[in-house]
């Protein structure tokens, strides 16, 4: 009988167990409309299990717009109560306290009594470490008010709390995958104290001993924090998942104010999801193309490899892709960025408040970050485009420890130029380019880490000639990463980089040739953190490069070929640095980021340097000879201090004022006719007859956001100086010139110019608005000249165009359906054409104005496209979405260059345009 009753009570509640499990403990949806705090707690209340206790007197200001389908409490109360005074904790019997300002604590902290024990404690006399996980594997789902507020302990346990600073320290990970949270602001309120992330994913803060509340906010994750109780120095590992963002919610940067906190200025940072929505031609995410919205940063014209930030040439940009130096950051003559964006993790550029670590180069730093392989589970991503296709897998070699990421594209754009028309300039052209990325990364123990990357591209196109061209990048790198305490770290890289091209024709066997020039480099550096103390942080450390370069072979194509060989005598060089940096608080105002660096450049035999009489032009009748040296002498050594300072004064929580000044050195030169980089270009070291490059910036700018740091802007003005930039004199030879110093010429120059920036970072409407007024304006002041350039008066550079303005616009109507505009309009640059003719022996020749005294019409583009999701169900074996978009919407002809022929004796002009109507495009992508 007992048995026959047990068994009718259990059939009796199986509908009452079958409601309690369709209903999820803390999962529910909720859509309201500028809400009270009391309509609120009503409709939670009626769909769930939770009482709500709080005043109604202090809340009943506070209105809510919240739209969440399906997620737990405590995401829905963190969505609803952002930007807002109030305040929740969920305690363990489901009662929701609400507060205003301030928070409360639903439990005591564990410990607190003597008869209670953590048996999950770890101590260790010689290095103290976390006493708890937290958010380990065993956690899943959103963060909960709970785990927010469970103290952690760490360091060895005392009776009382002794006072001074500790240091504490570890990484942010991505709970999902393992990999390093980079740039995420890590920091407390009180006192306020905080740090950012490095590449690795590592932090280090000096905080007093005793308690705290631990913030974390990173770029695409909703914002976290930890309880501690800091008795000694110790480990805190935190790992970090990633949210569906709520409709409203589309996060831009890691802390909102850090725009306004940080004391550099000049500093653009966009993760690769931003990069995403931007509409480029082809609709392939370009990481170069992106940053061309950005204030401050130009290009010549559509197509061009290279950028100009504020007023510097091409080549005056340090393109770093974990930390391997990229020569040419572009496929097909500028139409693809050479970055893979799968692999891409984020990219930071540096216009003003350039770090003291980086040098060589006067302009910019544009540092790109890989990402680390999935260390937890196999994954990847594919994408299928109507010019290219590219595909990534990453996963684990040994689970936490040992992970790697492999990503490959390449192009088929044949096809689609064989469908040009018959009378068209391009139809028989060829054009095929790929590259490769891979990354493995192996954590060695708590102290050590081992990161190896690989990168290759390679390009070949015939634009419908008897000439191909070839070029490639190849790079490879080993950083070794070690923790010698929690207040010192250190990073040691070594790498090689090398970058190539060649010309062929092999139409007529008789003169078929080859142009070929490279470039290797192998550079070891070291860079060392250490925290003082909560105010001073101190960077540090040594580098060497050592360069080799082949500038010119031209040579025979095959053996029936009459071409003369010729090869320029190749070249070698050393540059090193030595740095030292503190990042530093004068008051909770004001704080300063102070740096020097001294670098030294040594030109290497074997080499004969031609000498030509001083003060006259050099030229071949000045010349008196020439010195030869061996291999190992040092031909001539260039050398000076670089100056970094930049300065932060907060005047209040959402404004502050900035300034800055720079001094840099560049000991390489690009050799180029041409106003954008091409693959033709040569690089060339500075030597005897060649000097280095110097130019220094100074720069003011004030920054303010509002809407609770939702809408950031920026104003920010500069000033450079420019000094012994190359520039050409006329009708210059500089492929295959053995004496190239006679065909350029030494010039200064300046560079000056206000960038505005507003940038609106939440809401279904998120994006930014740049505005540029910019000159750059070179002189000729090489007494050896022998004909002086507009007569030694200012003239403008190939890049100068005064006026910028781009506007980027988001807007997502749903998860899944979203759309981006990208206008930009600006200055046409500078051209040289002719204003006259005359008769000179015997017949007609052109008379031209001033060198870049007219220009080009003005440049207008706007860009569309339309970002389509696939579901969101989180257990399917793939996700896709596709992108479709138009680039250049009104099919505006805009033009490129203006050149002049001579035809049977008239002079004609042509205007050429690279995209003169609407290009559509689509692309399908995967993720598994």
């Amino acid at each position: 009988m007992k048995l026959i009753r047990n068994f009718i009570l259990f059939i009796s509640l199986l509908p009452c167990a079958d409601v309690y499990a369709q209903q999820e403990p803390g999962v529910l949806s909720v859509d309201l409309k500028n809400a009270t705090i009391k309509q609120l707690v009503s409709d939670i209340e009626s769909k769930a299990d939770f009482h709500f206790f709080y005043d109604a007197r202090q809340l009943d200001s506070v209105r809510i717009t919240v739209k969440i389908v399906s997620e737990p409490l405590a995401f829905i109360l963190k969505k609803a109560f952002e930007n807002t005074p109030v305040k929740f904790t969920i305690d363990p019997d489901r009662n929701v306290f609400l507060t205003r300002d301030k928070e409360i604590y639903a439990s005591l902290p564990y410990g607190l009594f003597e008869s209670e024990k953590d048996s999950s404690r770890i101590v260790n006399q010689k290095e103290p470490s976390t006493l708890a996980t937290v958010y380990n594997q065993n956690e899943q789902g959103s963060v909960t008010s709970t785990q927010e507020n469970k103290l952690v302990e760490i360091g060895i346990k005392t009776s009382e709390i002794q006072g001074g600073n500790v240091a504490l320290a570890g990484y942010v990970r991505d709970a999902a995958n393992g990999a390093p949270v980079i740039r995420a602001a890590v920091f407390t309120d009180a006192p306020r104290i905080g740090t950012y992330t490095d590449q690795f994913g590592y932090y280090s803060l000096i905080l007093p001993r005793g308690a705290h509340t631990l913030n974390i906010k990173a770029l695409g994750i909703s914002d976290t924090k930890r309880r501690i109780m800091l008795y000694s120095e110790g480990k805190l590992d935190i790992e970090i998942k990633t949210q569906v963002l709520s409709l409203r919610e589309v996060v831009v940067s890691a802390e909102n104010s850090a725009n306004v906190r940080n004391v550099q200025m000049g500093v653009e940072k966009l993760s690769i999801a931003t990069i995403k929505q931007v509409p480029v031609v082809f609709g392939e995410a370009d990481v170069v193309r992106v940053m061309l919205t950005l204030p401050g940063v130009k290009t010549v014209g559509e197509a061009a490899n290279g950028f100009n930030v504020r007023g510097g040439a091409v080549d005056q940009n340090l393109i770093l892709f974990d930390d391997l130096t990229i020569y040419n950051p572009s496929h097909f003559f500028g139409f693809f960025s050479a970055f893979n964006p799968d692999v891409v993790k984020d990219v930071e550029l540096y216009k003003s408040s350039i770090p003291a670590r980086y040098g060589g180069r006067l302009s910019s730093v544009l540092d790109v970050s890989s990402k680390d392989g999935n260390s937890r589970k196999l994954a990847g991503t594919a994408g299928i485009g109507l010019l290219t296709s590219r595909l990534n897998v990453e996963g684990p070699l040994i689970k936490d420890k040992t992970s790697f990421i492999v990503g490959g594209r390449t192009t088929y754009s044949n096809w689609l130029l064989r469908l040009l028309p018959e009378d068209s300039n391009y139809k028989d052209s060829k054009a095929s380019f790929y590259d490769a990325n891979v990354r493995l990364s192996h954590k060695i123990n708590d102290k050590n880490n081992l990161y190896l990357t690989g990168y290759l591209s390679s390009d070949d196109s015939n634009l419908n000639s008897d000439t191909s061209y070839a070029y490639s990048n190849k790079n490879v790198s080993m950083k070794w990463k070690h923790v010698f305490s929690n207040k010192f770290t250190g990073v040691l890289v070594g790498g090689f980089s090398s970058y190539d091209y060649n010309t062929r024709s092999n139409i007529n066997p008789v003169n078929a040739y080859k142009l070929g020039f490279d470039i290797k480099q192998v550079n070891v550096k070291t860079d060392f953190t250490y925290y003082l103390s909560p105010k001073h942080t101190l960077d540090f450390g040594v580098s060497t490069i050592q360069y080799k370069l082949n500038p010119g072979s031209f040579t025979p194509y095959a053996k029936e070929s009459l071409i003369v060989r010729d090869i320029i005598a190749p070249e070698q060089a050393y540059e090193s640095a030595v740095y030292f940096g503190d990042r530093f608080d004068l008051t909770s105002n004001l704080s300063l980021d102070l740096g020097l660096r001294y670098s030294m450049f040594n030109y290497m035999g074997p080499q004969s340097i031609n000498n030509y009489a001083p003060g006259l032009p050099r030229s071949e009748p000045n010349l008196l000879g020439s010195t030869d040296f061996k291999k190992g002498d040092i031909v001539k050594t260039y050398h000076g201090p670089e100056m970094r300072f930049s300065a932060r004064y907060q005047i209040t929580e959402d404004l502050s004022v900035k300034s800055g000044y720079n001094t840099l050195r560049q000991y390489i030169h690009v050799l180029s006719n041409t106003a954008a980089m091409a693959p033709t270009d040569i690089w060339k070291l500075s030597d005897p007859n060649i000097k280095p490059q110097f130019g220094d910036q100074v720069s003011l700018g004030l920054y303010k956001n509002f809407k609770s740091n939702t809408i950031e802007t920026s104003v920010e003005g500069y000033y450079k100086r420019l000094k012994d930039y190359l520039d050409y004199r006329n009708g210059a030879v500089l492929v295959m010139n053995h004496d190239i110093e006679r065909d350029v010429i030494n010039t200064q120059g300046k560079a000056y110019g206000v960038e505005l920036l507003v940038k609106k970072l939440t809401g279904k409407l998120n994006g930014w608005l740049g505005y540029t007024y910019s000159r750059t304006l070179l002189r000729m002041d090489d007494p050896t000249a022998a004909q002086l350039i507009n007569n030694g008066e200012y003239y403008p550079s190939n890049f100068d165009k005064p006026h910028d303005l781009t506007l980027v616009g988001n807007y997502r109507f749903s998860h899944r359906f979203s759309m981006s505009l990208n206008t930009t309009y600006s200055t046409g640059r500078p051209i040289t054409v002719p204003v006259g003719k005359y008769f000179y022996a015997g017949s007609l020749r052109a008379r031209y104005s001033g060198r870049n005294q007219l220009r080009i019409p003005d440049y207008f583009r706007t860009d569309v496209s339309m970002n389509i999701e696939g579901n969101h169900k989180i257990h399917q074996l793939t996700h896709s979405s596709w992108t479709v978009g138009i680039y250049n919407l009104t099919g505006r002809d805009n033009p490129y260059s203006t050149y002049f022929t001579s035809e049977k004796g008239v002079i004609k002009g042509y205007r050429l345009s690279v995209f003169g109507n609407a290009i559509p495009y689509v692309n399908y992508n995967i993720r598994f």
